[in-house]
């Protein structure tokens, strides 16, 4: 593309709303606006398949601000091309219930692809963004058809790559030759503290070589065509994903240029007078959007309204030649559950299993019929059991690496197509937080499957036995956890992690589980509800036992110790406190009987059940780390036991 003084002042136009939405709020980041947008506009102006009115459509490239901080250079991109958000929003900035937040908010702002901020996510979410769309052309595109064929471009700044997240996502990144990948890598030499050399002297262009990436270098990060022909050096580029090393200025044209100042320090009315004066700027009015740049803007804009409208007639002549593809197509977009699916006969589960195994079998049993499925471990296949038996191909191998895991999910749910799901031990979900967080936040519907959930996982010991785990992601909003109690539990709790398209922790056991093929009608219709009754006395009951996941077996080893002692127990489930709390307060409050004793079992810090109960709950868990010795062993330790648990309910029975 040949680029012309319109294409400067339209890159200037980004750059002058951006600090004046920073002046307006008196909050924000005015260095990478000023610094990168060159780099952000050459990729929107010449290279992005976008649709302002359609910002969901399959086939669009998508744009990635990995460092989230430079918000409003992105809402500035979204006004000028026409994705809904007016000056007003612009000048809300940083205000409550605006649609223009500090950092971007996939799902608030239209045209926002994923939600970034915390350093390094952006970039590795990208990975997952490029991988299903590899993973997707391989399995809707034909030689005559290329359904399929979008880019994924992300622009990271010296932070995000820093980031540890970052070189564990690179490296996968160029293990799985995602050449649709593309980086541009905003190197401006500056951050918070002052100079990168302080602690960041590495060459970023030999650790991308390393990591099996094209690397491509733009001395002027402000030279449009220059970064116009590295975009399409990337593009041509297949196999390797790229990064392009553009050399920037923070601060760019401002009294700050090359100032650490210039990162998270608003300009002062004066700076901002005296920057627009050194960009040549034609007005000193606050959001002044010239004649010219915003024409060459709706021009851009119209331009992918076209790509998208090929596309859509592409798509129409893919239905009536493959329907069969089509039906395919659509069955992965719309994450279709078939009938029947989670109704196996009684044989399906026959003899007591760990709860991961189970899981495993459930994977399996998915597989046949949820084309989009798909999913692997942190290298832990053989112990999570999240390997396909009949398809190795669909396994996803992550590596040692947690946190780009959860984040790679991420990008793979929020891309469409897929149902993904990433499997480590409940212990190594600490390494992959930051990410579990950002899925919550945005709602990104990927399952995490955490196995050897609790100090059953016996010899490894305290460094392998989660104690605080399962409540400290119970506390994380809009995160659903689920811990069942048995093979038949495990298979609903997949069934509500495939169909509630939200974020979801399954947390399995390591050790084998009696089945409660009894209770499997209870089971089925309790385990969406989060807690249900499971077993209740033929006679008038003087206590509840209540439990989640391997520890309800001994509840009902403890309940007939105490039915010895005449007295009669009602044993309550809890796969899930999330989905117990959205029931209905009839529901609720009728569960869990006033003014009978109630003792909470379970292997971890025992917060939290009073406040999910809604009364005083006596609890029995363990409160601080575990130890090395055979499963049994560690729960005769902390106590346990079906004896230890009767004796404490014949106290509160009383």
């Amino acid at each position: 593309m040949k680029f012309d003084s319109t294409d400067t002042l339209c890159v200037n136009t980004i750059r002058t709303l951006s600090i004046d939405m920073i002046g307006q709020a008196d909050s924000g980041h005015p260095g990478l606006p000023l610094g990168a947008s060159p780099l952000a506009y050459a990729v929107w102006a010449a290279h992005l398949k976008f649709s302002p009115s359609d910002p969901d459509w399959l086939d669009r490239d998508r744009f990635i601000l990995s460092a989230g901080h430079g918000s409003s250079m992105l809402y500035s991109i979204l006004h000028l091309y026409g994705y809904g958000l007016q000056l007003d929003d612009l000048k809300k900035f940083r205000q409550l219930d605006s649609l223009t937040p500090g950092h971007p908010e996939r799902g608030h702002t239209k045209g926002v692809e994923i939600t970034t901020g915390p350093l390094g996510q952006g970039f590795a979410s990208s990975v997952g963004l490029a991988l299903a769309e590899k993973m997707m052309a391989e399995k809707l595109n034909t030689p005559e058809f290329t359904l399929i064929d979008h880019y994924t471009y992300v622009l990271a700044g010296d932070g995000d790559l820093m980031e540890g997240l970052s070189y564990e996502a690179a490296s996968l990144a160029g293990t799985m030759k995602l050449g649709k990948l593309i980086c541009l890598y905003d190197s401006n030499g500056i951050t918070i503290e002052g100079s990168t050399g302080l602690a960041f002297t590495e060459n970023i262009k030999k650790r991308f070589l390393a990591q099996d990436w094209q690397v491509l270098e733009v001395e002027d990060g402000n030279d449009l065509g220059e970064l116009d022909l590295a975009l399409k050096k990337a593009k041509r580029e297949t196999q390797l994903p790229s990064i392009i090393i553009a050399k920037t200025h923070i601060g760019f044209g401002s009294p700050r240029q090359d100032k650490n100042s210039a990162h998270g320090e608003p300009l002062k009315p004066e700076e901002i007078l005296a920057t627009k004066k050194a960009l040549g700027w034609p007005s000193a009015e606050p959001f002044f959007v010239p004649e010219e740049a915003g024409a060459r803007f709706a021009e851009h804009a119209a331009a992918g309204e076209k790509d998208r409208k090929r596309w859509l007639k592409l798509w129409e002549k893919y239905n009536a030649a493959l329907p069969q593809k089509a039906a395919l197509a659509k069955a992965m977009l719309g994450r279709e559950i078939p009938d029947g699916l989670f109704t196996p006969d009684g044989s399906f589960f026959e003899k007591p299993m760990a709860t991961r195994e189970a899981s495993g079998k459930v994977i399996n049993l998915m597989a046949d019929v949820l084309p989009g499925l798909t999913g692997g471990s942190a290298d832990l296949g053989p112990s999570t059991k999240t390997d396909f038996t009949r398809e190795p191909a669909r396994t996803l191998h992550f590596g040692i690496r947690e946190h780009a895991m959860g984040a790679i999910l991420n990008g793979l749910a929020l891309h469409g197509g897929f149902i993904p799901f990433g499997a480590t031990f409940l212990v190594f979900s600490d390494y992959m937080r930051p990410a579990l967080r950002l899925a919550a936040l945005m709602n990104a519907p990927a399952v995490f499957v955490f196995t050897h959930d609790s100090i059953g996982v016996g010899e490894d010991g305290p460094t392998h036995q989660p104690v605080e785990h399962l409540m400290s992601l119970r506390l994380i909003p809009g995160l659903t956890v689920l811990r069942p109690a048995d093979a038949w539990e495990t298979l609903y709790a997949w069934e509500a992690a495939v169909r509630l398209k939200r974020p979801i922790c399954l947390a399995l056991s390591r050790q084998k589980l009696p089945l409660m093929t009894q209770y499997r009608e209870k089971i089925a219709a309790g385990v969406k509800r989060g807690a249900y009754l499971l077993r209740g006395p033929s006679t008038v009951p003087s206590v509840e036992l209540i439990g989640s996941g391997s520890e309800v077996p001994l509840l009902f080893e403890a309940a007939a110790l105490l039915e010895k002692d005449d007295i009669a127990v009602r044993i309550i489930s809890v796969p899930s406190f999330e989905l117990f709390r959205e029931q209905n307060k009839a529901y609720r409050e009728s569960l869990f009987l006033p003014n009978l004793p109630k003792l909470a079992v379970e292997a971890g810090r025992g917060a939290g059940w009073d406040e999910l109960v809604g009364v005083p709950v006596h609890t029995l868990g363990v409160e601080t780390f575990g130890k090395s010795a055979p499963a049994a062993q560690a729960y005769a330790a902390f106590g346990l036991t079906p004896e230890k648990i009767a004796a404490a309910a014949k106290k509160l029975a009383k």
